[in-house]
């Protein structure tokens, strides 16, 4: 087997895990989810060079920094075994669900 095949091969037995995650200072909270939590540091450098869309996260990311922000990931999104499973609108539930549950908006949140 050739190496572009073997790397092929390797790729297609990665395992990729969809989720929620947090991203929380001392005051407050960011909700998020991907579809491929491998993603969480395409986030993080969106916000080290000041190019994230959420403009209150990014601005107090600026001003607090890094090392005040931790990212957990708080859920995982498990497959169906059975039946019809539809990855995106599952992950937008789960995302809900969290929302729901931490209420991240207005003072308490970026969301």
């Amino acid at each position: 087997m050739d190496h572009k095949k073997e790397l092929k091969e390797m790729y297609k037995e990665i395992k990729i895990e969809a989720g929620v995650f947090t991203m929380t200072n001392q005051q407050n909270v960011f909700v998020g989810s991907l579809n491929n939590l491998k993603r969480l540091n395409g986030f993080q450098f969106m916000l080290k060079t000041n190019t994230h869309t959420n403009k209150e996260l990014q601005a107090d990311f600026n001003t607090f920094g890094h090392d005040a922000f931790d990212i957990e990931v708080v859920e995982y999104l498990k497959k169906k075994e059975q039946g019809y499973f539809d990855p995106k609108k599952e992950l937008e539930k789960l995302e809900q669900k969290w929302l729901d549950k931490l209420q991240p908006f207005g003072e308490r949140g970026y969301n």
